[in-house]
């Protein structure tokens, strides 16, 4: 299927209902996806990498310079080409479809990956096969296959295992199997999942430390607790094995209402940076390349996918998180601009570092890819 480079706005309108105890407001979702209203830092760019790709969220990219792009909602992989190099792509395959919120993709040895709930599967070599894929193959169905948190991010680590997180089934609660609320790690020729990290109730995405190789990730925050409790996190694991406190404790300092007395704050380790409350961060990745500035080498951009329980919206927004050089982390918008009052013309799902030094970030709510460059003096 090749893809029509479409030249007019993106227009949907979904309504979400926010509430807080009594006091409930709408969000709507849609509208004019107007590219001037993205604000930016100085000498940055935001352009369509590519359009109509429903329901866009993780990312990855193959050997041969294919864009695979996971959904959740539209049960679909897809795989995008620039074949002509103008930083638009002009080829749009569908690769996979059917499947059970196949939001996570990850490319090795000239193979797709991809998590389909409580299962892996495997699309060898597919960049010589857009047109004609092949079947998925089960690399391992042995996850849970609830759906609440269900949909997962997955990424290949530098010891070549893949790590799958596995969400909380439920808001709050204390699951009775211990898979759940963690990120395992498997060989995939060899499935036998191995938990590193728990206490966590919903990552989203995760990336490694270019200058340590130490996994960092998101973690959304508990709903219900007031619309600035708690806050969501960005977490740091030093240690296979490592506890980040859910339900029992919330952003290293909140005891839960139900379970925290059942284990203290102390217990546990706190995030490496405090995130706005019910932002939604979801894909995260460390800057690695040179086309942006210095300033921005080893910084983190985060996806915040936008809150959808909070009677003002907050969210919608590429944020990064960088050392001060003080040794404490800055939060700080990078791009935003798809919220405006109770509007969002966009959600921020995932962000991927092209070969090129530029950035991607995937939106499942206008169905697009794009792409910021920096064009400015360094």
């Amino acid at each position: 299927m090749i893809m029509r480079r479409s030249t007019h706005p993106v227009v949907v309108a979904v309504v979400i209902w926010t509430c807080l105890g009594a006091v409930c407001a709408p969000t709507v979702i849609g509208g004019r996806t107007d590219l001037e209203d993205i604000q930016l830092p100085d000498g940055f760019r935001i352009t369509v990498f590519a359009d109509e790709v429903e329901n866009a969220r993780a990312m990855c990219l193959g050997d041969q310079g294919t864009l695979f792009v996971g959904s959740r909602a539209a049960g679909v992989v897809h795989a995008l080409l620039d074949t002509d190099g103008d930083q638009v792509a002009d080829q749009h395959h569908i690769v996979a479809s059917g499947l059970d919120m196949p939001a996570g993709v990850a490319f090795r040895n000239g193979d797709l990956y991809v998590s389909a709930v409580d299962r892996i599967l495997r699309l060898p070599g597919i960049e010589d096969r857009l047109d004609d894929p092949p079947a998925p193959e089960v690399v391992y169905d042995g996850f849970p296959d609830e759906s609440h948190h269900g949909w997962k991010f997955i990424a290949f680590g530098p010891d070549g295992k893949l790590y799958v997180p596995v969400g909380a089934p439920c808001n709050i609660c204390e699951p009775e199997d211990e898979i759940f609320c963690t990120i395992t790690r498997l060989d995939v020729d060899d499935p036998d999942p191995e938990i590193v990290a728990r206490g966590i109730r919903n990552t989203v995405g995760f990336d490694w430390d270019p200058r340590t190789g130490d996994l960092w990730f998101t973690d959304n925050g508990r709903d219900w607790l007031g619309d600035d409790s708690p806050p969501c996190e960005l977490d740091h694991l030093t240690r296979t094995g490592q506890h980040f406190g859910y339900p029992y404790c919330h952003a290293g300092t909140i005891a839960d209402p139900e379970f925290g007395d059942k284990r203290s704050c102390t217990e546990f380790v706190p995030p490496a940076r405090a995130l706005g409350p019910h932002v939604a961060p979801l894909g995260m990745r460390f800057y690695r390349g040179d086309q942006f500035p210095e300033a921005y080498r080893n910084a983190i951009f985060i996806a915040e996918h936008g809150s959808w329980n909070r009677s003002t919206p907050i969210g919608y927004r590429v944020m990064m998180v960088r050392d001060d050089g003080l040794g404490e982390l800055t939060y700080e918008p990078f791009a935003e601009g798809w919220l405006k009052g109770t509007r969002a013309s966009g959600r921020p799902v995932d962000v991927l570092e092209l070969p090129d030094g530029s950035l991607l970030v995937s939106d499942d709510s206008a169905d697009r890819i794009y792409r910021i460059s920096y064009e400015g003096d360094k």
